[in-house]
């Protein structure tokens, strides 16, 4: 999830603290691959996988597809869609643990990298050849870095709604080092807020990132069952993680698309621009805008998102 609405000042830097830490996307934790089969689809199990930082759903048959949630998400979030795919793909819908009730035992260590180390775990112990890889905010992020660090184990990649550099969105002169205070305070702000006030963030903050209103209440849901230790080592890593220095050689296709609404979501000259920037040293990028969306792309427009998909899987 992008975590926040890209326009406003002062706002803007609440909205980035607050939102990304509740809405982006466990040591000794066991979490095994689940097989359930889609309607009209054929279940293809992949081999057993165990993991401390994610566990699987694996629904349908053929090619391989894996989808991964945003900040505080569940796999809920791409239910619908790994449903159509599931007659034609084989889909592997991700759950990240520590958020929407997936449990959570590393404390305030790193999230993001860990989760792109597991991810390969995952390719490898389920056989995957070169699967297309689908993230969503935090976990578009982390479909680039696992492309970037492996390309050889990824055919593409989609990012929705998601940056190489979130904390850019405060001005070009931002780096990594200069976010880190801000990464610390919206993981304070995670740590400190009461559960009444937490509450009354996401609800304010659902409202600003997603049209659909039982997307709204699913996604305070999740974030209201999310650790928040997780939230806030999540949100460290994303504010703090830069990986444009390694667009430029990455040979893997990627697929951005990004979200415009001129009614109360990012205008589209707004939106055009950042991405535009954001991904200009990465060669052979294919950059689409959702007009009409907020940051939840696949429940705003989920027909228009359907086509990009079809399109990209085909491609």
């Amino acid at each position: 999830m992008m975590f926040m609405s890209r326009h406003g000042g002062g706002r803007r830097l609440r909205a980035f603290a607050l939102a990304s830490a509740v809405l982006l996307g466990a040591g000794g934790l066991t979490l095994a691959v689940r097989a359930e089969a889609a309607p009209a689809a054929v279940q293809s199990a992949p081999a057993p996988f165990a993991s401390d930082r994610l566990s699987v759903e694996v629904i349908g048959s053929g090619p391989d597809v894996i989808l991964i949630p945003g900040f505080g998400s569940s796999r809920e979030v791409w239910r619908a869609e790994a449903e159509r795919l599931a007659p034609t793909h084989r889909v592997h819908l991700v759950q990240l643990a520590g958020f929407a009730g997936e449990p959570w035992s590393h404390g305030d260590g790193a999230f993001v990298q860990p989760v792109v180390e597991a991810l390969l775990a995952y390719i490898d112990a389920a056989g995957l050849e070169r699967p297309a890889v689908i993230g969503h905010s935090m976990g578009g992020l982390e479909a680039v870095m696992l492309a970037q660090q492996h390309p050889d184990r990824v055919g593409r990649v989609m990012s929705v709604d998601s940056l190489p550099f979130f904390s850019a969105m405060f001005g070009p002169q931002v780096t990594s080092e200069n976010a880190r205070p801000f990464a610390d305070q919206a993981a304070a702000t995670i740590l400190n807020a009461d559960e009444a006030g937490f509450r009354t963030g996401q609800e304010q903050t659902a409202a600003g990132l997603v049209r659909d209103p039982a997307t709204r209440t699913a996604m305070v849901d999740w974030s209201m069952a999310s650790d928040r230790q997780a939230m806030a080592a999540a949100i460290r890593d994303v504010m703090t993680t830069d990986v444009r220095p390694g667009l430029a050689a990455m040979t893997t296709p990627v697929w951005a698309v990004y979200a415009a609404d001129a009614d109360g979501g990012s205008p589209a000259a707004l939106a055009d621009s950042m991405w535009t920037s954001q991904y200009a040293d990465l060669p052979g990028v294919t950059l689409i805008r959702v007009d009409d969306s907020r940051h939840f792309i696949m429940a705003d427009q989920p027909a228009r998102f359907a086509t990009i998909v079809d399109r990209f899987l085909a491609d």
